[in-house]
């Protein structure tokens, strides 16, 4: 039993001692400035600054969680994806091209129900949308699709 208990000792320091050694790998936790924010319709962008904008935009609001490894680094990791993939700060910087292709992708995520990602929904309640937020949404990207660039 003595053995059994010496090697749970040494398992579980190593796990903390792990865990303090990774708060030293720290992510990048900046927002950079806003470009060219999207314009959308009125009762539209306070639903994707709620939802979606924590990921898509430079206007990240950081929790705390974001600075303990390692969920940091699952939370840098995603706010640069979702930067990459799409930055609402940056929207007016895109072409009329890359803007309907990005509205017809809100679409399809929207509709699917695959954004906000289910893991963010988890701890974001305010990110959940309601049919009726679904809705607009979509009514919305097919408008702005119509009109042309934002």
């Amino acid at each position: 039993m003595s053995n059994f208990r010496n090697r749970l000792s040494i398992v579980a320091f190593s796990f903390v001692a792990i865990l303090f050694i990774a708060q030293a790998i720290r992510i990048d936790r900046t927002n950079p400035d806003v470009l060219s924010d999207l314009t959308a319709a009125p009762g539209v962008k306070p639903i994707l600054q709620r939802a979606c904008y924590n990921c898509h935009s430079n206007e990240t609001v950081w929790p705390w969680y974001s600075g303990v490894a390692p969920v940091s680094w699952l939370v840098g990791s995603d706010v640069k994806e979702g930067r990459e993939h799409m930055n609402f700060s940056e929207w007016g910087t895109y072409d009329s091209g890359t803007q309907s292709h990005k509205l017809r992708g809100i679409s399809e995520e929207v509709k699917s129900g695959d954004m906000p990602p289910w893991y963010y929904k988890l701890i974001h309640g305010e990110a959940r949308l309601t049919a009726s937020e679904r809705d607009q949404i979509l009514a919305w990207t097919e408008e702005a699709i119509k009109a042309g660039p934002q």
